[in-house]
């Protein structure tokens, strides 16, 4: 019989620690509205902020310096 192949070890995540401050009425409301949902505060917040997290992870920014409002553009 033919050995199986070992499976590879899979990478492990990097996870960042990201701190919100929300006022106590906001943290109030965020806790009725999950529990009403039957869900977690943190599954919320990801769930709604996920598209703007997989639209622009590999969007490039430019360094250009900013111009100011009033300088007029010659060329």
């Amino acid at each position: 019989m033919p050995r199986k192949k070992a499976k590879k070890a899979r990478k492990p995540l990097k996870f960042k620690t990201i701190t919100l401050m929300v006022t106590t009425k906001q943290k109030k409301s965020l806790v009725n509205y999950c529990k009403s949902r039957h869900t977690t505060p943190i599954k919320l917040i990801k769930k709604a902020i996920r598209p703007m997290l997989d639209n622009y992870a590999g969007l490039k920014t430019n360094n250009l310096p900013p111009v100011a409002v009033n300088q007029l553009e010659l060329f």
